[in-house]
């Protein structure tokens, strides 16, 4: 009887070389971008302070500040999603939970950058639905917590009678 297919593990580490260079070229790309995406935030804040100053009363100055500051955080959270860590298995539950933090990011980012003059209360009722599902799933897969016991009281001994 046969236990294994003629050629599998040949393919399969084919197909491992070949996942291997698409996340290279993949971090490559998430590096350019990121890298991109900061200096137009460094130019656009420095614009910002030199037409205006950096009013911190103006909302719309905010929503913009922090929804390019989310935009690197969430190319930065990404390019760590697709990053093989050497002592986890590819399909694990930390890059479960990465993929969850950057959806969680993702929609925290349309709250800080949506208006709330033409937003649609069915909008945001999905986009909050949306968060709820994301932290419940999240919390759902966290890690267990380590299992401490208390300590055993030891009988006090008295004077004996």
């Amino acid at each position: 009887m046969m236990t294994r297919l003629p050629g599998f593990l040949q393919m399969a580490r084919l197909f491992d070389l070949f996942e291997e260079v698409v996340m290279l070229v993949l971090t490559l790309l998430i590096v350019v971008i990121a890298g991109t995406s900061l200096v137009h935030v460094v130019v656009a804040v420095g614009r910002m302070l030199l037409a205006s100053g950096l009013n911190p009363t103006s909302p719309e100055m905010l929503q913009s500040i922090f929804g390019m500051f989310f935009t690197v955080l969430i190319a930065l959270e990404f390019k760590h999603s697709i990053l093989v860590l050497p002592d986890a298995q590819p399909h694990s539950l930390i890059r479960m939970r990465s993929v969850l933090l950057i959806g969680m990011l993702a929609t925290v980012r349309k709250f800080i950058v949506i208006d709330l003059k033409e937003v649609d209360v069915m909008e945001l009722l999905a986009l909050s639905a949306a968060t709820l599902s994301l932290g419940i799933v999240y919390w759902l897969v966290r890690p267990p917590a380590p299992v401490t016991q208390a300590p055993i009281p030891m009988p006090e001994h008295g004077p004996a009678a």
